[in-house]
């Protein structure tokens, strides 16, 4: 069944800001295969809801991988989207996720620095060594949280965003993401959604000045977020 934004949940909603929970496999905004995005959708929620009509403004202003799910801010003006974009800029944007690693990393905790590399036509992202041409910066930490045989649930924390930046970054270190086809090799587990969730974001309100902090949980019913405690950790304030 095609998705609607009724589908969408809601966390928080003011006159400059919509904060929602992408699903899984939606979509940030528009692509080639024209399947509903979560830009378009939501202003299909605020045209009904508002009853406004032609155009209604909403701006992306950080994007989740497709087949990554959890919270995202949209703008509701052109102001709180240029201030929001100027945060993520000057590093004021906090974002962090849960990811479920198919492999037990060597550091219970670290920083990855790297290089990657995206190729536009295979939308495969490689690492690569730095200086080569079209190479961008990539750093994020990670922390184990819980571990279950060999498999394990990570925090993570991004500092750059680029496509594809965790799967590539802890694939790379022999820790690909549990339900991850592309980047995972051999070490693929299955599972019906890539394991990788955004838990977190932090802000500073682009008119209250309010620091603002939003999070959602995965579901822990499905398998692999059910083989771990995801309520504790995601209840205990994260660092």
């Amino acid at each position: 069944m095609s998705i609607t934004y009724k589908d969408i949940p809601i966390i928080y909603e003011d006159n400059h800001i919509l904060v929602v929970v992408k699903p899984f496999n939606v979509p940030s905004q528009e692509d080639s295969s024209k399947d509903p995005d979560m830009l378009t959708l939501l202003k299909e929620y605020l045209r009904d809801t508002y009853q406004k009509p032609g155009n209604v403004f909403l701006g992306l202003v950080h994007r989740l991988d497709r087949p990554t799910g959890g919270v995202m801010v949209f703008a509701k003006t052109s102001k709180a989207a240029e201030r929001l974009s100027a945060s993520i800029v000057d590093g004021d944007f906090e974002k962090k996720y849960f990811a479920v690693l198919a492999d037990l990393p060597r550091e219970k905790r670290g920083r990855l620095h790297n290089y990657l590399l995206k190729d536009e036509v295979k939308n495969i992202v490689s690492v690569v060594p730095m200086g080569v041409k079209g190479a961008k910066e990539a750093v994020l930490d990670y922390a184990l949280l819980e571990q279950k045989d060999r498999i394990c649930l990570a925090e993570v924390r991004l500092y750059t965003g680029r496509s594809h930046q965790i799967r590539v970054q802890m694939a790379n270190v022999g820790c690909p993401i549990v339900g991850d086809v592309k980047y995972a090799g051999k070490k693929y587990v299955k599972a019906e959604n890539l394991a990788l969730w955004s838990t977190e974001i932090r802000f500073t309100h682009p008119t209250k000045k309010e620091v603002m902090v939003f999070r959602a949980f995965p579901d822990d019913t499905a398998f692999p977020w059910s083989e771990f405690d995801i309520e504790r950790h995601l209840s205990v304030k994260i660092k």
